[in-house]
């Protein structure tokens, strides 16, 4: 299923530049950046638990703010995308 995780950490502080990173380099180990804090993940329920989890446990519920949107399995019926930096495919094929 496709899950849109978007966060918005509290960065005045330096434990909030080291929260941003390591939610960040979470969010990158599971799916491909949209935007500067909106990350796009294609999930088994197994990876949703364990990425939640993970990022839950990394943000400080005070000061940030952490949202998953659940678009399922017909996701591309429900994106639409402008301008220039164009969508990838996540069931596509991937080069390292």
């Amino acid at each position: 299923m496709l899950v849109l995780i978007t966060y918005d950490v509290k960065t005045e502080a330096a434990a909030g530049r080291k929260r941003l990173h390591r939610i960040a380099k979470i969010c990158c180990d599971y799916g491909q950046r949209v935007q500067n804090s909106v990350f796009e993940c294609d999930l088994d329920q197994a990876q949703l638990v364990v990425v939640k989890d993970k990022l839950l446990k990394t943000m400080d519920e005070d000061e940030d703010s952490l949202r998953f949107y659940y678009l399922g399995n017909r996701y591309s019926q429900r994106i639409e995308q402008y301008g220039k930096k164009r969508s990838y495919d996540p069931e596509g094929v991937l080069l390292v």
